[in-house]
């Protein structure tokens, strides 16, 4: 990973920072996105949001449901909406295994990042996860304070 931080075309686009916070992610999965020229322009200007958005397996294929690409104000006649449906690309086994996950587990698929790979292209990583309960996300929190305390007293300790 830190090779692709160094990348110049690795660039995060989105990141939905409360994913880990809601779900218990078990897997995770790398999907390409079909967009249309005015999107990736507008991904590369100034970005889009996936915190509210989320994943679902619908006819035999993957789509990715609500997340939000702004509008691109150079393509006028040519632009696109900003909240569409868009087709996620995996291969086929991997769609039968979330849709496995979501219809006989009861697990969800919840967008964590979005970003363009080290060639330039944008791609979306998916969580196949379970959503948590109240007392399991003060558990998290709890462990994360905890952690964070420890830090700061190794590092007065030194």
């Amino acid at each position: 990973m830190a090779k692709l931080k160094t990348d110049p075309n690795y660039k995060v686009i989105a990141e939905n920072r409360r994913a880990r916070f809601d779900y218990a992610i078990e897997d995770d999965v790398e999907c390409g996105i079909i967009l249309q020229g005015s999107e990736v322009k507008s991904l590369r200007a100034n970005g889009g949001n996936i915190a509210e958005s989320y994943a679902a397996v619908e006819d035999g294929e993957l789509w990715l449901v609500n997340s939000y690409i702004a509008p691109y104000k150079q393509a006028k006649t040519f632009g696109h909406e900003e909240r569409r449906r868009r087709k996620l690309l995996v291969s086929r086994k991997q769609l039968a295994d979330m849709w496995n996950a979501t219809q006989r587990k009861g697990m969800t698929l919840v967008p964590i990042v979005m970003y363009f790979n080290h060639k330039g292209i944008a791609k979306l990583k998916i969580g196949i996860a379970k959503g948590k309960k109240a007392h399991d996300k003060r558990e998290t929190e709890a462990k994360r304070d905890w952690s964070r305390q420890k830090q700061r007293l190794l590092k007065d300790n030194r």
